[in-house]
């Protein structure tokens, strides 16, 4: 075999590469297969996601601890509102009804049939002023009977003092003559008994006599009534019978004529809650309002009330007098009443805003040198912006209105400064 020089076989490889088309050296990727160059383009994706993961992750590390850093030492900007002590009175506004200072309802004392009517509904009436008439003729009859049965025993009377009066003597010459023997001791005792007698006959009779008067009366009376009369001043508010109705004088089944009420001045009937009912006394001032006159109030003063509450309502009935002089407020008509009652016990009032809502219960934040301290307060009344409480803050003390849902007990607070014209 003949030996080939390298460079001369280098030189030969060279050149049939360059016949083939090729020039220069072979490329060294060339030197592996696809599937060798796809698992190592995997590899780099996976260390590059792997690379960008960790780094990811360490920011947001890093952003968790300054966060958590951030929260440590933020100090929230808050709002905060002073806890006021309540009003000496108590303004509140209950409904009442509207009555007649005097109301009766009249009815028939004598039996018969109405002749004469004077007045009708509305009528304004004086005390004494006749309503109507009635008729009764039998008890007409009836009193003149009386009448002359009274006379009759007064004439008895008379008599029977006669007869006394001779029995009286004749006692008296009885008992003389017994000592001279001129009558017997029969006789003698005959007569003063008969002498007593007569006289029990006078005190009969003269019982009679009073007790006829007392008849007399009685039906005097009765005739009386046959003219109705108003009791008071006031005003006819019904009227049940009209001329020529038959009306009867029964005290279970009488017939009512006329109803009447005295409204110069006027009671107005309200019931105070058992939680406001324990400042109420005569002389607590009010005002009256009518929804149809809206803008002018009736002043007045409550002028009684009851001395329990009612069980089934757990109210207090009061009534205030209110001036009436030109009947504008009328009887029956709904009203509401504006009361000012004076407070027995304390109160404070805290803004809606700062009542928080938890598990613990109802509590306020209120801020002491900056931290805000967690307080359990009791609710009397709430009166929609405002709530009033009886324990658990002070008056004076600041409570944050609308505190952070985070707020703890303990935590620091910065206050914030209320905008100008503001109010505390």
């Amino acid at each position: 075999m003949t030996s080939r020089d390298p460079a001369a076989a280098m030189s030969a490889a060279d050149d049939a590469s360059a016949a083939a088309g090729h020039s220069g050296p072979a490329a060294p990727w060339r030197r592996y297969s696809k599937a060798q160059l796809f698992g190592m383009a995997a590899l780099l994706l996976l260390f590059g996601a792997l690379i960008r993961g960790a780094w990811t992750h360490y920011q947001q590390h890093n952003q968790a601890v300054a966060d958590a850093e951030k929260r440590r030492s933020f100090v929230p900007m808050v709002q905060v509102a002073t806890v006021k002590e309540s009003e000496a009175v108590t303004h509140t506004t209950w409904p009442g009804t509207i009555l007649g200072y005097t109301q009766a309802s009249i009815f028939a004392r004598a039996t018969g049939y109405i002749s004469t009517r004077n007045v009708d509904i509305g009528s304004k009436v004086r005390a004494g002023d006749v309503l109507a008439v009635i008729a009764a003729p039998d008890l007409d009859q009836q009193l003149a009977q009386a009448r002359g049965q009274l006379v009759q025993m007064q004439a008895a009377v008379e008599q029977a003092k006669a007869t006394a009066e001779l029995g009286r003597v004749t006692t008296s010459r009885s008992s003389k003559l017994v000592s001279a023997d001129s009558v017997s001791r029969q006789q003698a005792d005959n007569d003063r008994l008969t002498y007593a007698s007569e006289k029990a006959a006078l005190a009969v009779a003269e019982a009679n006599v009073v007790a006829q008067q007392a008849a007399v009366d009685r039906l005097v009376q009765l005739v009386g009534f046959e003219k109705v009369t108003a009791p008071f001043d006031g005003t006819v508010t019904a009227r049940f019978i009209d001329v020529g109705a038959l009306v009867q004088a029964d005290s279970n089944s009488g017939t009512s004529l006329f109803t009447m009420i005295h409204s110069n001045v006027i009671r107005v009937q309200t019931y105070i809650p058992q939680d406001q009912a324990s400042g109420l006394t005569p002389g607590v001032e009010g005002v009256v309002r009518v929804p149809e006159m809206a803008r002018r109030g009736f002043p007045g003063k409550v002028t009684r009330v009851a001395g329990a509450l009612a069980p089934g309502t757990r109210t207090l009935l009061a009534e205030i007098d209110v001036p009436n002089p030109n009947d504008v407020l009328p009887a029956g008509t709904y009203c509401t009443v504006e009361l000012r009652i004076p407070r027995k016990t304390p109160s404070l009032i805290v803004p809606a805003g700062a009542i928080i809502f938890n598990q613990n219960g109802l509590l306020a934040a209120v801020v002491e040198n900056g931290v805000a301290h967690m307080r359990k307060i009791t609710i009397l009344r709430d009166f929609g912006t405002e709530v009033e409480v009886s324990e658990g803050v002070k008056a004076g003390e600041q409570v944050i209105v609308r505190p952070p849902v985070d707020l703890q007990d303990g935590a620091r607070v910065e206050i914030r400064a209320p905008p100008p014209g503001a109010s505390p």
